[in-house]
Protein backbone atom coordinates (compact mmCIF):
# COMPACT_ATOMS: atom_id res chain seq x y z
CA UNK A 1 0.00 0.00 0.00
CA UNK A 2 1.07 3.68 -0.53
CA UNK A 3 0.53 6.54 0.99
CA UNK A 4 -1.05 9.65 -0.89
CA UNK A 5 0.93 12.62 -0.40
CA UNK A 6 -0.89 16.19 -0.32
CA UNK A 7 0.39 19.27 -0.83
CA UNK A 8 -0.54 22.59 -1.12
CA UNK A 9 -1.50 24.70 -3.82
CA UNK A 10 -1.43 28.46 -4.92
CA UNK A 11 -4.15 30.35 -4.61
CA UNK A 12 -5.74 27.81 -2.03
CA UNK A 13 -7.36 30.01 -0.27
CA UNK A 14 -9.16 32.30 -2.82
CA UNK A 15 -10.50 29.15 -4.41
CA UNK A 16 -11.62 28.03 -1.05
CA UNK A 17 -13.68 31.31 -0.14
CA UNK A 18 -14.92 31.11 -4.21
CA UNK A 19 -16.10 27.46 -3.86
CA UNK A 20 -18.15 28.15 -0.75
CA UNK A 21 -19.27 31.06 -1.66
CA UNK A 22 -20.63 29.41 -4.45
CA UNK A 23 -21.92 26.67 -2.21
CA UNK A 24 -23.80 28.72 -0.19
CA UNK A 25 -25.15 31.25 -2.63
CA UNK A 26 -25.39 29.90 -5.66
CA UNK A 27 -29.00 31.44 -6.83
CA UNK A 28 -26.88 35.12 -6.79
CA UNK A 29 -24.51 33.11 -9.26
CA UNK A 30 -27.25 31.33 -10.97
CA UNK A 31 -29.59 34.95 -12.04
CA UNK A 32 -26.69 36.35 -13.43
CA UNK A 33 -27.16 33.48 -16.17
CA UNK A 34 -30.69 32.19 -17.01
CA UNK A 35 -28.58 28.59 -17.73
CA UNK A 36 -26.70 28.88 -14.17
CA UNK A 37 -23.71 27.80 -15.75
CA UNK A 38 -21.49 30.88 -15.77
CA UNK A 39 -17.52 29.90 -14.61
CA UNK A 40 -17.60 28.47 -10.69
CA UNK A 41 -14.95 28.11 -8.48
CA UNK A 42 -14.79 24.51 -9.96
CA UNK A 43 -13.19 25.83 -12.91
CA UNK A 44 -11.03 27.90 -10.83
CA UNK A 45 -9.57 25.36 -8.30
CA UNK A 46 -9.26 22.96 -11.01
CA UNK A 47 -6.69 25.35 -12.33
CA UNK A 48 -4.27 25.50 -9.15
CA UNK A 49 -3.75 21.71 -8.92
CA UNK A 50 -2.91 19.67 -12.14
CA UNK A 51 -3.09 15.92 -11.80
CA UNK A 52 -5.70 13.26 -11.55
CA UNK A 53 -4.57 11.87 -8.19
CA UNK A 54 -6.67 12.19 -5.52
CA UNK A 55 -4.18 15.22 -4.11
CA UNK A 56 -6.25 17.06 -7.05
CA UNK A 57 -9.92 15.94 -6.43
CA UNK A 58 -12.52 17.98 -6.66
CA UNK A 59 -14.47 15.06 -5.05
CA UNK A 60 -14.63 11.70 -3.67
CA UNK A 61 -17.24 9.29 -2.79
CA UNK A 62 -16.83 6.14 -0.24
CA UNK A 63 -17.89 2.93 0.04
CA UNK A 64 -17.58 0.88 3.10
CA UNK A 65 -17.89 -2.98 2.95
CA UNK A 66 -18.94 -5.33 5.49
CA UNK A 67 -15.65 -6.39 6.14
CA UNK A 68 -13.90 -2.95 6.75
CA UNK A 69 -12.11 -2.61 3.04
CA UNK A 70 -13.02 1.27 1.96
CA UNK A 71 -13.62 1.61 -1.71
CA UNK A 72 -12.98 5.22 -2.80
CA UNK A 73 -13.83 6.65 -6.38
CA UNK A 74 -12.84 10.39 -7.19
CA UNK A 75 -12.95 13.09 -10.03
CA UNK A 76 -9.96 14.71 -10.84
CA UNK A 77 -7.79 16.50 -13.68
CA UNK A 78 -10.45 15.39 -16.37
CA UNK A 79 -10.35 11.72 -14.89
CA UNK A 80 -12.04 9.24 -12.81
CA UNK A 81 -9.89 7.20 -10.47
CA UNK A 82 -10.11 4.75 -7.85
CA UNK A 83 -8.34 3.05 -5.21
CA UNK A 84 -8.65 0.64 -2.23
CA UNK A 85 -7.72 0.65 1.30
CA UNK A 86 -7.33 -1.61 4.00
CA UNK A 87 -6.97 0.66 6.94
CA UNK A 88 -9.71 3.26 6.63
CA UNK A 89 -8.40 5.39 4.26
CA UNK A 90 -4.84 5.80 6.19
CA UNK A 91 -3.07 4.21 2.50
CA UNK A 92 -4.22 3.57 -0.71
CA UNK A 93 -3.82 0.62 -3.14
CA UNK A 94 -2.39 2.49 -6.25
CA UNK A 95 -5.25 4.45 -8.43
CA UNK A 96 -6.65 3.14 -11.26
CA UNK A 97 -7.84 5.71 -13.57
CA UNK A 98 -11.21 4.04 -15.08
CA UNK A 99 -12.06 7.29 -17.61
CA UNK A 100 -10.96 10.39 -18.85
CA UNK A 101 -12.86 13.02 -20.24
CA UNK A 102 -10.65 16.14 -19.79
CA UNK A 103 -12.87 18.92 -19.57
CA UNK A 104 -15.74 17.65 -20.54
CA UNK A 105 -15.93 15.59 -17.33
CA UNK A 106 -19.14 17.09 -15.07
CA UNK A 107 -17.39 18.26 -12.34
CA UNK A 108 -19.70 20.79 -11.22
CA UNK A 109 -20.76 21.77 -7.20
CA UNK A 110 -23.32 18.98 -6.79
CA UNK A 111 -21.89 16.34 -8.81
CA UNK A 112 -19.78 13.53 -7.99
CA UNK A 113 -19.42 9.98 -9.38
CA UNK A 114 -21.54 7.06 -7.64
CA UNK A 115 -20.62 3.65 -6.26
CA UNK A 116 -21.83 0.57 -4.74
CA UNK A 117 -19.64 -2.77 -3.84
CA UNK A 118 -21.68 -6.32 -3.82
CA UNK A 119 -21.49 -9.04 -1.19
CA UNK A 120 -18.59 -10.71 -3.43
CA UNK A 121 -16.40 -7.77 -3.81
CA UNK A 122 -17.73 -6.36 -7.67
CA UNK A 123 -17.43 -3.05 -7.82
CA UNK A 124 -20.27 -0.98 -10.12
CA UNK A 125 -19.47 3.02 -10.78
CA UNK A 126 -21.27 5.55 -12.69
CA UNK A 127 -20.20 9.36 -13.47
CA UNK A 128 -21.29 12.01 -15.99
CA UNK A 129 -19.58 13.91 -18.73
CA UNK A 130 -20.94 16.62 -21.13
CA UNK A 131 -21.39 15.91 -24.46
CA UNK A 132 -21.90 19.16 -25.68
CA UNK A 133 -21.99 22.93 -24.50
CA UNK A 134 -25.25 22.86 -23.77
CA UNK A 135 -24.68 21.22 -20.51
CA UNK A 136 -26.28 18.10 -21.82
CA UNK A 137 -24.39 14.63 -20.43
CA UNK A 138 -23.83 11.48 -20.79
CA UNK A 139 -23.79 8.56 -17.51
CA UNK A 140 -21.20 5.74 -18.00
CA UNK A 141 -21.14 2.69 -16.07
CA UNK A 142 -18.00 0.59 -15.64
CA UNK A 143 -17.23 -3.02 -13.53
CA UNK A 144 -15.04 -4.41 -11.77
CA UNK A 145 -14.93 -8.15 -11.19
CA UNK A 146 -11.90 -8.37 -9.17
CA UNK A 147 -12.48 -5.91 -6.23
CA UNK A 148 -11.26 -2.64 -8.03
CA UNK A 149 -8.26 -4.14 -9.73
CA UNK A 150 -8.96 -4.25 -12.88
CA UNK A 151 -12.53 -2.67 -14.35
CA UNK A 152 -14.29 -2.95 -18.20
CA UNK A 153 -14.27 -0.50 -20.71
CA UNK A 154 -16.85 2.71 -20.27
CA UNK A 155 -20.46 2.24 -21.23
CA UNK A 156 -23.30 4.60 -21.21
CA UNK A 157 -26.11 3.89 -19.20
CA UNK A 158 -28.53 4.58 -21.77
CA UNK A 159 -28.31 4.37 -25.66
CA UNK A 160 -28.66 7.31 -27.37
CA UNK A 161 -30.29 9.31 -24.72
CA UNK A 162 -30.92 12.61 -24.67
CA UNK A 163 -29.27 14.00 -21.07
CA UNK A 164 -28.61 11.89 -18.02
CA UNK A 165 -26.55 13.61 -15.22
CA UNK A 166 -26.07 13.38 -10.99
CA UNK A 167 -26.20 9.45 -11.21
CA UNK A 168 -27.35 8.28 -7.51
CA UNK A 169 -27.09 4.73 -6.59
CA UNK A 170 -27.65 2.06 -3.85
CA UNK A 171 -27.38 -1.37 -3.43
CA UNK A 172 -29.92 -3.60 -1.48
CA UNK A 173 -29.36 -6.89 0.68
CA UNK A 174 -30.12 -8.96 -2.13
CA UNK A 175 -27.62 -7.43 -4.06
CA UNK A 176 -29.54 -5.68 -6.58
CA UNK A 177 -28.60 -1.91 -7.82
CA UNK A 178 -30.91 1.02 -8.19
CA UNK A 179 -29.72 4.41 -10.03
CA UNK A 180 -31.59 7.26 -10.11
CA UNK A 181 -30.60 10.65 -12.44
CA UNK A 182 -31.64 13.62 -13.81
CA UNK A 183 -32.89 13.23 -17.25
CA UNK A 184 -34.24 15.64 -20.20
CA UNK A 185 -35.75 13.20 -22.74
CA UNK A 186 -39.13 15.19 -21.78
CA UNK A 187 -37.58 18.89 -21.98
CA UNK A 188 -36.26 18.07 -25.15
CA UNK A 189 -39.67 16.36 -26.30
CA UNK A 190 -41.44 19.54 -25.31
CA UNK A 191 -38.88 22.06 -27.35
CA UNK A 192 -39.18 19.66 -30.74
CA UNK A 193 -43.25 20.64 -29.85
CA UNK A 194 -43.00 24.30 -29.37
CA UNK A 195 -44.21 23.84 -25.74
CA UNK A 196 -42.31 25.94 -22.69
CA UNK A 197 -40.71 23.58 -19.88
CA UNK A 198 -38.61 24.44 -17.46
CA UNK A 199 -35.67 21.98 -15.25
CA UNK A 200 -36.01 18.31 -16.01
CA UNK A 201 -36.86 15.27 -14.91
CA UNK A 202 -36.50 11.78 -12.35
CA UNK A 203 -35.61 8.65 -13.96
CA UNK A 204 -34.79 5.58 -12.76
CA UNK A 205 -33.57 1.98 -13.51
CA UNK A 206 -32.94 -1.58 -11.67
CA UNK A 207 -30.11 -3.77 -11.94
CA UNK A 208 -30.43 -7.17 -11.66
CA UNK A 209 -26.88 -8.64 -12.49
CA UNK A 210 -24.18 -6.23 -10.87
CA UNK A 211 -24.91 -3.42 -13.02
CA UNK A 212 -23.89 -5.60 -15.82
CA UNK A 213 -27.51 -4.75 -17.53
CA UNK A 214 -30.35 -1.92 -16.40
CA UNK A 215 -33.69 -2.71 -17.19
CA UNK A 216 -35.87 0.19 -18.99
CA UNK A 217 -36.04 3.26 -17.37
CA UNK A 218 -39.14 5.06 -16.02
CA UNK A 219 -39.90 8.39 -15.03
CA UNK A 220 -40.68 9.31 -11.64
CA UNK A 221 -41.57 13.10 -12.04
CA UNK A 222 -41.63 14.76 -14.91
CA UNK A 223 -40.95 18.30 -13.43
CA UNK A 224 -37.65 18.38 -11.49
CA UNK A 225 -34.94 20.84 -11.21
CA UNK A 226 -32.06 20.48 -13.84
CA UNK A 227 -29.32 20.56 -11.48
CA UNK A 228 -29.42 19.21 -7.98
CA UNK A 229 -28.33 15.89 -6.94
CA UNK A 230 -31.09 13.55 -5.94
CA UNK A 231 -30.88 11.79 -2.51
CA UNK A 232 -32.22 8.09 -1.60
CA UNK A 233 -31.95 5.75 1.09
CA UNK A 234 -33.85 2.07 1.95
CA UNK A 235 -36.19 1.77 4.43
CA UNK A 236 -36.83 -1.43 6.44
CA UNK A 237 -38.86 -3.18 4.07
CA UNK A 238 -36.24 -2.65 1.45
CA UNK A 239 -38.26 -0.06 -0.30
CA UNK A 240 -36.18 2.62 -1.67
CA UNK A 241 -37.34 6.31 -1.09
CA UNK A 242 -35.85 9.49 -3.12
CA UNK A 243 -35.77 13.03 -2.20
CA UNK A 244 -34.72 15.74 -5.00
CA UNK A 245 -35.91 19.40 -5.82
CA UNK A 246 -39.15 19.44 -7.91
CA UNK A 247 -40.86 21.68 -9.79
CA UNK A 248 -44.31 22.28 -8.20
CA UNK A 249 -46.80 24.80 -10.08
CA UNK A 250 -45.49 28.60 -10.68
CA UNK A 251 -42.02 27.52 -10.86
CA UNK A 252 -41.74 26.97 -7.32
CA UNK A 253 -38.73 25.00 -6.47
CA UNK A 254 -39.38 22.95 -3.28
CA UNK A 255 -38.01 19.26 -1.98
CA UNK A 256 -40.12 16.38 -2.21
CA UNK A 257 -40.21 12.83 -1.57
CA UNK A 258 -41.22 9.52 -3.19
CA UNK A 259 -41.57 5.95 -3.13
CA UNK A 260 -39.82 3.84 -5.60
CA UNK A 261 -41.76 0.09 -5.09
CA UNK A 262 -41.80 -2.38 -7.74
CA UNK A 263 -44.73 -1.79 -9.17
CA UNK A 264 -43.24 2.18 -10.07
CA UNK A 265 -43.12 5.66 -8.60
CA UNK A 266 -45.35 6.27 -5.77
CA UNK A 267 -47.14 9.56 -4.68
CA UNK A 268 -45.53 12.46 -4.91
CA UNK A 269 -44.73 14.11 -1.73
CA UNK A 270 -43.92 17.68 -0.51
CA UNK A 271 -41.89 17.69 2.24
CA UNK A 272 -42.39 21.61 2.88
CA UNK A 273 -43.77 24.57 1.84
CA UNK A 274 -40.59 26.95 1.45
CA UNK A 275 -42.09 28.80 -1.68
CA UNK A 276 -38.83 29.36 -3.97
CA UNK A 277 -39.87 30.80 -7.07
CA UNK A 278 -37.06 30.70 -9.14
CA UNK A 279 -36.14 29.66 -12.98
CA UNK A 280 -32.64 29.31 -11.67
CA UNK A 281 -29.83 26.40 -10.88
CA UNK A 282 -29.58 26.13 -7.01
CA UNK A 283 -26.97 23.02 -7.34
CA UNK A 284 -27.85 22.07 -4.09
CA UNK A 285 -29.54 18.95 -3.98
CA UNK A 286 -31.04 17.36 -0.14
CA UNK A 287 -30.33 14.48 1.96
CA UNK A 288 -32.21 11.48 3.19
CA UNK A 289 -31.95 8.70 5.78
CA UNK A 290 -34.87 6.14 7.07
CA UNK A 291 -34.86 4.84 10.22
CA UNK A 292 -35.47 1.54 11.28
CA UNK A 293 -38.94 2.68 12.81
CA UNK A 294 -39.54 3.91 8.89
CA UNK A 295 -39.03 7.71 9.51
CA UNK A 296 -37.93 9.54 7.10
CA UNK A 297 -35.34 11.83 7.93
CA UNK A 298 -34.52 14.91 5.58
CA UNK A 299 -32.05 17.95 5.05
CA UNK A 300 -32.15 20.32 2.17
CA UNK A 301 -31.22 24.27 1.40
CA UNK A 302 -33.79 26.93 0.29
CA UNK A 303 -34.07 30.58 -0.80
CA UNK A 304 -38.28 30.64 -0.37
CA UNK A 305 -40.44 33.18 0.70
CA UNK A 306 -41.17 31.13 3.67
CA UNK A 307 -38.12 30.54 4.83
CA UNK A 308 -34.51 30.81 3.86
CA UNK A 309 -31.57 28.77 4.85
CA UNK A 310 -30.43 25.34 5.56
CA UNK A 311 -33.72 22.33 7.30
CA UNK A 312 -34.50 19.62 8.46
CA UNK A 313 -37.69 17.62 9.19
CA UNK A 314 -38.78 14.01 9.45
CA UNK A 315 -42.31 12.14 8.56
CA UNK A 316 -43.71 9.07 10.32
CA UNK A 317 -46.05 8.30 7.81
CA UNK A 318 -44.13 7.95 4.96
CA UNK A 319 -44.04 11.56 3.24
CA UNK A 320 -47.51 12.06 3.88
CA UNK A 321 -47.12 14.56 6.72
CA UNK A 322 -43.99 16.25 7.58
CA UNK A 323 -42.47 17.89 10.76
CA UNK A 324 -42.33 21.54 11.01
CA UNK A 325 -38.58 22.44 9.60
CA UNK A 326 -35.93 23.28 11.80
CA UNK A 327 -32.64 25.41 11.06
CA UNK A 328 -29.41 23.67 11.11
CA UNK A 329 -26.94 25.43 12.44
CA UNK A 330 -26.12 28.76 14.18
CA UNK A 331 -28.66 31.49 13.11
CA UNK A 332 -26.55 33.34 10.76
CA UNK A 333 -23.79 31.41 9.91
CA UNK A 334 -22.85 30.30 6.50
CA UNK A 335 -24.74 26.91 6.47
CA UNK A 336 -24.25 24.17 3.61
CA UNK A 337 -24.20 20.87 2.56
CA UNK A 338 -26.04 19.16 5.08
CA UNK A 339 -26.10 15.12 5.24
CA UNK A 340 -27.91 12.36 6.96
CA UNK A 341 -27.15 8.64 8.30
CA UNK A 342 -29.93 6.78 10.21
CA UNK A 343 -29.25 3.51 12.09
CA UNK A 344 -31.67 1.78 14.06
CA UNK A 345 -33.79 4.86 15.54
CA UNK A 346 -30.39 6.45 15.93
CA UNK A 347 -29.84 9.43 13.38
CA UNK A 348 -26.60 11.66 12.66
CA UNK A 349 -26.30 15.12 10.87
CA UNK A 350 -23.42 16.69 9.68
CA UNK A 351 -23.03 20.01 7.81
CA UNK A 352 -20.58 22.51 6.53
CA UNK A 353 -19.72 25.94 7.65
CA UNK A 354 -17.58 29.28 6.78
CA UNK A 355 -16.38 31.26 9.59
CA UNK A 356 -14.70 34.07 6.97
CA UNK A 357 -11.55 31.65 7.21
CA UNK A 358 -12.40 28.27 7.39
CA UNK A 359 -14.64 25.27 6.48
CA UNK A 360 -16.01 23.83 9.76
CA UNK A 361 -17.35 20.61 9.72
CA UNK A 362 -20.29 20.06 11.95
CA UNK A 363 -22.33 17.00 13.42
CA UNK A 364 -25.28 16.68 15.77
CA UNK A 365 -26.87 13.38 16.85
CA UNK A 366 -30.31 12.29 18.00
CA UNK A 367 -30.95 9.48 20.05
CA UNK A 368 -35.20 9.10 19.76
CA UNK A 369 -35.77 9.16 15.97
CA UNK A 370 -35.49 13.16 15.30
CA UNK A 371 -37.16 14.03 18.41
CA UNK A 372 -34.65 15.76 20.07
CA UNK A 373 -31.03 16.66 19.11
CA UNK A 374 -27.78 16.63 20.66
CA UNK A 375 -25.54 20.00 21.10
CA UNK A 376 -23.65 20.81 17.95
CA UNK A 377 -19.78 19.71 18.37
CA UNK A 378 -17.41 20.70 15.87
CA UNK A 379 -15.09 17.94 13.95
CA UNK A 380 -13.06 18.96 11.44
CA UNK A 381 -11.85 22.00 9.67
CA UNK A 382 -9.63 23.20 6.86
CA UNK A 383 -8.48 26.47 5.16
CA UNK A 384 -8.40 25.37 1.77
CA UNK A 385 -10.70 23.91 -0.72
CA UNK A 386 -13.04 20.84 0.12
CA UNK A 387 -15.63 18.52 -0.77
CA UNK A 388 -19.65 17.86 0.82
CA UNK A 389 -19.07 16.00 3.98
CA UNK A 390 -20.65 12.51 3.78
CA UNK A 391 -21.42 9.82 6.06
CA UNK A 392 -21.29 6.02 5.80
CA UNK A 393 -21.62 3.69 8.14
CA UNK A 394 -20.35 -0.19 8.47
CA UNK A 395 -22.31 -2.24 11.21
CA UNK A 396 -23.26 -0.34 14.19
CA UNK A 397 -20.02 2.10 13.47
CA UNK A 398 -20.64 5.61 11.89
CA UNK A 399 -18.34 7.62 9.56
CA UNK A 400 -17.28 11.19 8.38
CA UNK A 401 -15.88 10.74 4.83
CA UNK A 402 -14.65 14.49 4.06
CA UNK A 403 -12.07 15.34 1.15
CA UNK A 404 -9.64 18.58 1.57
CA UNK A 405 -7.32 19.90 -0.64
CA UNK A 406 -4.87 21.04 2.10
CA UNK A 407 -5.33 18.22 4.61
CA UNK A 408 -5.78 15.51 2.47
CA UNK A 409 -8.73 12.71 2.66
CA UNK A 410 -9.71 11.90 6.19
CA UNK A 411 -12.30 9.12 7.27
CA UNK A 412 -12.69 9.46 11.15
CA UNK A 413 -15.46 7.43 13.23
CA UNK A 414 -17.61 9.62 14.80
CA UNK A 415 -20.27 7.55 17.23
CA UNK A 416 -21.82 3.97 17.07
CA UNK A 417 -25.50 3.21 17.30
CA UNK A 418 -27.14 3.00 20.73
Amino acid sequence: MTNFKYRYCSLNKLVFMASFVWSVSSVTWAQMESSSHAMSADSIKSATCIGSSLDCANAATPFLTNEGKLVLVWTAGGAVSVARSDDFGKTFSPAVKIAEHGKWLDTGSDARPQLVVDSKGHILIAYAFFKDTQWNAQINTVRSLDGGRTFTSPEPLIKDGTSERFPMTLIGPDGGIFMTWIDKRLLDAAKLKGVKKLGASIAYSFSNDGGKTFKSERIANEDSCECCRIGASLDPKGRIIIAYRAIFPNSIRDHATQIISSQGPEKIRRISNDEWKTDACPHHGPSIAISDSDTIHTAWFTQGKVRSGVFYAHSKDHGANYSTPIPIGKEGALISRPNLLAIGNSVWMVWKEFDGQKALIFMKKSNDDGKTWSPEKSLLQTSGYSDHPLLISMGGQVFLSWLTRIDGYRLIEIGLAE
